[in-house]
């Protein structure tokens, strides 16, 4: 996933957020809406990181995140990342 992406899905990956960092309260992330920098923000002052490890705590967070996957259905995104149907016939298997 990129920051596009969790943007615009936010209120399904700040879910996944609170469970990363569990000191951030629902109403904190509320208020950073999906923001990058309002993350790193937060991140700095719960948890008393500077900002460079902040964002790796970040970058980290985010590479771990399933990408190009909608977080919240847990289902694949394009059909190579399905199972494939097997092409067998009824009559043969």
């Amino acid at each position: 996933m990129n920051w596009d992406e969790i943007s615009g899905q936010w209120s399904q990956v700040k879910g996944k957020a609170r469970e990363q960092w569990g000191e951030l309260t629902d109403s904190d992330l509320d208020r950073v809406g999906g923001r990058k920098d309002q993350l790193l923000g937060l991140l700095q002052e719960k948890y008393g990181y500077l900002r460079g490890a902040a964002e790796r705590e970040l970058d980290d967070w985010v590479s771990a995140l399933k990408p190009n996957a909608p977080v919240a259905s847990g289902q694949p995104t394009d059909e190579s990342a399905a199972p494939a149907a097997a092409s067998v016939p009824a009559d043969h298997a």
